[in-house]
Formats: C-alpha cells, sequence, structure tokens
C-alpha cells in the first residue's frame, strides 16, 4: 500500500512544479491591436501551450514604461519613432515591420455637425478630438492635414487644428469619445472601427492621396524570456498574418 502512495505523491509533486515553472509571455502592444493581438494571443497557447498576457497602450506610454525599467518580453508599437530609441538603448532587439493600417475618421452615428467629407473637419466648431501628437495615431493624423495643407496649397491644417477640444492618450480612448457622442468627430485608424464601433459611428474615409500608410514594428525586449522570439515569429507567420487581416490590418510589402 506504501508504495502507489509514494508513487502518487512523486507525481502530484512533479505536477506541481510543472505549473510552478508554467512559462507566461508579457507582451506589451499598441493599443490598436487589442483585439487582433488577444486573438493571436490565444492561437498561440492553443499551439504552444504558453500562456500570454498584454499590456495595451499608447506606443508612448509603453515606451516609457519600458525605459524605466518594466518587464516585457515583446514590444509591438504603432510606429517607428516610440520603438527606435529603444532599439538604440539596447532595450529591445531583432526589430522586424510585421504589419501596417491607414487612417479614417469617424463621427457618431447621429453626426450632430453634419460631417460629409474630409474637408469638414475644418469648418468651425467643429469639436474634434485627436491623439496626442507623441501618440502614432496622432502623429499621423497630423500627417494627413499637412499633406492636404500642401497639396491645396491652404491653412487647412491650422483650421482643423483650432478645432481640436480634447486629446487622448491612445486611439481607443478617441474612438470612445465619439461613441459617447463627447466629440463631432475623430481620426483613428481603420482597424478601430470594429463591428461594434460601426454600430455607434459613421466612417468618413481619407482620400489615398493625403492618407499615410502606418507601419508596424514588433521586437524582443532585452532580458526577456527565450521564448520571446517563437511568439514573434508566430506573428509574422502564415497564421498570425491572417489574424491580423481578419482584424483589417495589412500586409507588409
Amino acid at each position: 500500500m506504501k508504495k502507489p502512495l509514494k508513487k502518487h505523491l512523486m507525481i502530484a509533486a512533479v505536477l506541481l512544479m510543472g505549473a510552478a515553472h508554467a512559462e507566461t509571455l508579457t507582451v506589451f502592444a499598441a493599443a490598436s491591436l487589442t483585439d487582433a493581438f488577444k486573438e493571436i494571443g490565444a492561437a498561440y497557447k492553443a499551439r504552444t501551450g504558453v500562456e500570454v498576457t498584454f499590456q495595451f497602450a499608447g506606443s508612448q506610454v509603453l515606451r516609457t514604461q519600458l525605459e524605466q525599467g518594466a518587464k516585457a518580453d515583446v514590444y509591438a508599437s504603432a510606429n517607428d519613432a516610440q520603438f527606435d530609441p529603444l532599439v538604440k538603448a539596447g532595450l529591445v532587439l531583432n526589430k522586424q515591420a510585421f504589419t501596417r493600417n491607414q487612417l479614417a475618421v469617424i463621427v457618431p452615428a447621429s453626426n450632430p455637425a453634419g460631417i460629409k467629407s474630409f474637408s469638414d473637419l475644418a469648418k468651425p466648431g467643429v469639436k474634434l478630438v485627436l491623439a496626442q501628437p507623441s501618440v502614432p495615431v496622432g502623429q499621423y493624423a497630423r500627417q494627413v492635414f499637412d499633406n492636404l495643407s500642401r497639396a491645396s496649397n491652404t491653412l487647412f491644417a491650422q483650421r482643423v487644428l483650432k478645432n481640436v477640444v480634447s486629446e487622448e492618450t491612445s486611439v481607443r480612448q478617441v474612438a470612445l469619445k465619439v461613441q459617447l457622442g463627447e466629440a463631432d468627430a475623430g481620426v483613428v485608424y481603420t482597424t478601430d472601427i470594429t463591428p461594434e464601433v460601426k454600430a455607434r459611428v459613421k466612417t468618413i474615409l481619407i482620400p489615398g492621396k493625403y492618407n499615410v500608410m502606418a507601419t508596424y514594428p514588433i521586437g524582443t525586449v532585452k532580458g526577456g524570456q527565450n521564448s520571446a522570439a517563437q511568439f514573434v515569429n508566430f506573428v509574422v507567420s502564415r497564421d498570425g498574418q491572417a489574424i491580423l487581416k481578419k482584424w483589417g490590418f495589412l500586409k507588409v510589402k
């Protein structure tokens, strides 16, 4: 009777040790990646058994956290400006572009300001919400305004920026304020217009000649777990790219 009991105890000890050493990866990712990366994390766990936890926020917030010593295994940004300084500092390694995105304007479903085109953002009295200039989507939006100004030789960008009533720390906050009717319009990524958001807003397309292409880089964090590279490889794999495409992201050429 003693031997079977001893055997069961040994098995239990091994299982407990395995649970104690179960690996969990921590991924810092731009807020616009929330839906796609949650699905990618679930698919990666199903394939490898490795749990993936995410910290989603504006890329600039995540960069600051990493600079201040926050622990993570992978960092995915929505632009190079918030990524490259970490590479230069040796905090993030193995940079590669993994997806792209574009911008669109959203207005509340009731469209109280009667916005019908991108150029209407410059009309006096329009309450516009943008992300802060340090947030990738905020930087991209201002580039789009400048593109139209140069093309039309007008003060379009200056007039639009006079209509800004709030600057947010992430693209998801911009989308939320428009959904709640706290602004007449906001500039977000096309991928942020999810089915849930689409039910509450109208989309105003930005003409392609003014729009910008946002490129997203990803890399492993110095001192992170060795398997972090495997997660990055999954993101850029056919399966990872299929999930990104499902959520509206564009392939890197």
